[in-house]
């Protein structure tokens, strides 16, 4: 434990933002997975709705510097390509 009363509200602060930051990511990878599973189910309609939550979440995770810009638009132009594909 930090002896600093500063460092130690840090600390403080910075394990209630990992916490945020994780659950964040995990819904993103969740929404992910369940467009890949509708995806592989052929079921178009609800592939095009976990299509929408799920380019949101990863377009909020960019946003909150979760994960880079980039790495957004790639993931979201391969959830694209794979929906057309269908």
């Amino acid at each position: 434990m930090a002896n600093i009363k500063s460092s130690a509200k840090r600390a403080l602060l910075i394990e209630k933002a990992t916490a945020k930051n994780r659950a964040a990511r995990s819904l993103m990878r969740t929404n992910t997975k369940k467009f890949e599973a509708a995806v592989e189910s052929n079921d178009k309609a609800a592939a095009e709705s976990a299509y929408t939550v799920a380019v949101k979440t990863v377009d909020r995770a960019a946003t909150k510097n979760l994960i880079h810009k980039n790495n957004a638009a790639r993931r979201k132009s391969a959830m694209t390509r794979k929906l057309n594909a269908m």
